[in-house]
């Protein structure tokens, strides 16, 4: 208790929460794309559920592995070498996550790019498997990006009171996101394209630093926070111009 006294009294830990929380945010925002569009291939009924299912085993499993910090901080001690480059558990997690994440993104865009009918005979067993397959889908990125998220706690703080209340305010921003992201990204059919081309680029920078090098955070948000704002333009020239046509009728 003295100690939880002792931080709350301090304005370094105040800093370093307000830090976090913002750091963890932004590493959630990767998480939150991949389930949005994830959960929007799915029937509406369960879209929901399995978003919530989805962002509550992010905080277990965020929980769980800052439960286990000194497990942690040995994932980034290397394990094997290949052709003269050391490998951690870290790094072959980062690459496995990646791979998995661009492969997904590209495969969605080449759905989307070439639909495929579904076959009324097999659509209750396909919404079923479709299920089970989106949750364990997204609990495999939700392994790679917790793993990602608490050791960049690990490295912005040594408290782990501080580590616990930055991912449970993320985890909870998400939460509140989660609906109105994924009904934002099926109302514009182009930000999915947008969105699946961040997956992509986000998938390149997981296998980069796992093959160690380091690609600095803010360039990647910042390639993507001016997409984004060119998207935006883009959808206020179409309403504009739907509205016009409107108008004119």
């Amino acid at each position: 208790m003295e100690y939880l006294l002792e931080l709350a009294a301090s304005p370094t830990a105040w800093v370093a929460l307000a830090t976090l929380v913002v750091m963890e945010i932004v590493l959630g925002i990767d998480n939150l794309i991949f389930i949005s569009i994830l959960t929007n291939k799915l029937p509406e009924q369960h879209r929901q559920k399995a978003r919530r299912i989805g962002i509550g085993m992010a905080l277990i499993l965020r929980l769980a592995l800052l439960s286990t910090i000194a497990f942690i901080v040995q994932l980034t001690e290397p394990v094997i070498e290949i052709l003269g480059q050391a490998f951690s558990w870290k790094d072959m997690i980062l690459i496995a996550g990646g791979l998995f994440l661009v492969w997904k993104a590209t495969t969605e865009i080449h759905h989307s790019m070439d639909p495929s009918p579904e076959d009324p005979k097999t659509a209750t067993s396909t919404v079923t498997l479709g299920f089970a397959a989106a949750i364990g889908q997204i609990l495999m990125l939700d392994m790679v990006f917790s793993i990602d998220s608490i050791i960049t706690a690990v490295g912005m703080t040594e408290h782990l009171p501080i580590m616990i209340i930055a991912v449970v305010v993320s985890v909870l921003v998400m939460l509140l996101a989660a609906d109105p992201l994924a009904k934002f990204i099926n109302d514009n059919p182009t930000v999915v394209m947008l969105a699946l081309g961040f997956l992509i680029m986000i998938g390149m920078t997981l296998i980069a630093e796992g093959f160690g090098a380091h690609v600095p955070k803010g360039y990647v948000y910042a390639a993507m926070a001016f997409s984004a704002g060119i998207e935006v333009l883009n959808m206020l020239s179409r309403r504009a111009k739907q509205k016009k046509v409107v108008q004119q009728a």
